[in-house]
């Protein structure tokens, strides 16, 4: 199998307030839109979508066992902007190796930004 890229979409409730998290707060670029569902860069590999439950018929599962995990150059720095970008991310922790922040979109969902030599 040779998988050429990646996207997760994630079914949300609260639509707008999603789309405004990860558009605004994130300031994620926008490669796809439409009235209910946007694709966001992460890298030239890997996308991140938000669709509005109220047009699919998939389900937002409210945050319920999601944790999107990103590999960050600097956890010290994206931890400035989240709070400059008032999205309250965790003080920074150790895991497994590695520097990691979190935060919750509106949904639920939780992002992981994670820095160093993580140790499985």
């Amino acid at each position: 199998m040779k998988i050429k890229s990646t996207n997760t979409i994630l079914y949300c409730k609260k639509w707008s307030e999603t789309l405004a998290f990860y558009k605004s707060g994130l300031k994620l670029p926008v490669t796809i839109s439409n009235d209910w569902f946007v694709e966001f860069e992460l890298n030239v590999a890997a996308r991140l979508s938000v669709a509005n439950e109220a047009r699919t018929s998939i389900k937002s599962n409210h945050g319920s066992g999601i944790t999107i995990g990103l590999q960050v150059e600097d956890v010290e720095t994206i931890r400035s902007q989240l709070i400059e970008a008032e999205l309250s991310p965790t003080e920074i922790k150790e895991v497994w190796g590695a520097k990691v922040i979190y935060i919750h979109d509106p949904e639920g969902n939780r992002i992981e930004f994670w820095a160093g030599q993580a140790q499985t």
